[in-house]
């Protein structure tokens, strides 16, 4: 209950940084590559539920159908900057500011037990995974970090979590491959 007071308190304080982000990186998309501006996938939440997750268009289909990430969304992926519009996510409850970054439902049945373990707490726009590597990190280190999270979570470790992100989030880094089990 701590944790769910921190996140909405936290949003909501710091919400005169994030909205004019959030503006002008809708109005950047609207301009670059227009309507829609935002992008809603299923993911897997708390106790594996599905959710809708709020994120910044940062794909186009081309010529023969296939998605290709945008000239703007490679700089929006880049900067973390299409993950703000999850900042609403956090508020409905679907997910916490701190937390194993939520993945799409099709891996459910993919996990180990013991990786389904990151189903135990609410996932996060970033994460303990997020600030040892983030995207450079292999499946099963991610899954251990996340694992690690929800053993050792605590508001202390989010506070930290949240601090490490600021560096981490500007490294960058490559797509992630599928998870295939």
């Amino acid at each position: 209950m701590l944790k769910r007071l921190f996140d909405i308190a936290f949003v909501l304080l710091t919400a005169w940084l994030w909205l004019p982000v959030l503006a002008a990186t809708a109005l950047a998309v609207l301009a670059c590559d227009g309507r829609p501006i935002f992008f809603l996938q299923r993911r897997a939440g708390k106790g594996g539920r599905p959710f809708s997750v709020f994120k910044f268009k940062t794909m186009q289909a081309r010529g023969g159908g296939e998605l290709e990430v945008t000239r703007i969304g490679k700089w929006l992926r880049r900067l973390s900057l299409d993950e703000v519009p999850q900042m609403v996510n956090v508020l409905k409850g679907d997910m916490s500011l701190v937390g194993p970054r939520p993945l799409p439902v099709a891996y459910l049945p993919r996990y180990s037990p013991e990786q389904a373990r990151r189903h135990e707490v609410r996932p996060g726009i970033t994460g303990w995974a997020q600030v040892h590597g983030r995207n450079a990190l292999t499946w099963p280190e991610k899954f251990r970090y996340d694992v690690e999270y929800v053993e050792r979570h605590s508001l202390l470790m989010d506070l930290r979590i949240l601090l490490m992100t600021i560096p981490a989030a500007f490294a960058g880094g490559d797509e992630m491959p599928e998870f295939k089990g």
